[in-house]
Parts: structure tokens; sequence; C-alpha cells
């Protein structure tokens, strides 16, 4: 059984990137986030988890949950790109164990730019972050509207 240190809040990234003045400190800070990711099961590398839209391999898992008859989204990710599973953590920070409704409401590529990523990533990688997001985002939606109809 392995042990996962607890991911860091979006906040705690936010202060350990404001200590990290060098851009280089900062992928690698990005990179080890990304290892710490709870790893995805070879079951969930499916055609149907995978991000179109991203240059490298990216999954996206969603698990669903029920809070008092609210949707809870939490998400399992992985990339074949270092800096992009950093990237996935960060998303995860802001999105996972929310529910649907918040995350829905959630500006995730607003509240990214505190991190002043976008000047520092290829517009592959931006377009690949944008494309995970609105797959979140998506996700979330379903889940508002499967849980409206069974209402």
């Amino acid at each position: 059984m392995s042990h996962f240190c607890p991911s860091p809040s979006f906040e705690e990234i936010l202060a350990d990137f404001e200590l990290l003045e060098d851009w280089e400190d900062r992928y690698r800070y990005v990179i080890e986030l990304g290892r710490k990711l709870q790893p995805l099961p070879d079951a969930e590398r499916t055609a149907a988890n995978k991000v179109q839209g991203c240059a490298s391999q990216v999954w996206l898992s969603t698990h669903l949950e029920s809070d008092g008859g609210k949707p809870r989204l939490t998400f399992l990710g992985d990339s074949d790109a270092h800096i992009v599973r950093g990237l996935i953590a960060i998303l995860f920070t802001i999105y996972s164990g929310k529910a649907a409704d918040e995350i829905v409401e959630i500006d995730a590529l607003r509240v990214l730019e505190r991190l002043h990523l976008k000047e520092h990533l290829t517009p592959q990688r931006s377009n690949g972050l944008i494309a995970m997001v609105e797959r979140i985002r998506a996700e979330a939606a379903k889940a508002l509207r499967s849980s409206a109809s069974l209402h």
C-alpha cells in the first residue's frame, strides 16, 4: 500500500510559486507536484477518459459521489508529459472534491492567472490546459443534469 502526501492547496502552491523567483525552479516544482498525483489505474486509461486537444496524452477519470443529494466530483488523472502531470495536479487543487454546482462556477483559467503560467507555457500546453478545464466543467455539468433528472 503506497502512502500519499496530502496535496497542497492552491493557496499553498501560489505561496510556493511566489517564493521561487526563477521559472526553472517553478517548472521543477510543477513537475514535483505531478509526481505526487495519485496513480491512475490502467483500467482507467481508456479512450473515453482521454482528453482531446492536448499535445501530450492526458487521461482524466471522474468519480461521482452523492453528498446529501448533491453530486460531488473527485478526479484522477495522468499524462505522459511531466509538466502536464503537474498542471493536472494544480487543476485538481482547484476542482477535485468539490460539488458539481461549484465546479461549473469556477473560472480555473482566471485562478491560474495568479500563477502567471500562461506566459511561460507553449501555446499547445495552454490549449491542453484549456481542454482539461473544459473537460472537468463538462463532467460537472453532466453530473448536475443527471442529478436533476433523478429529482
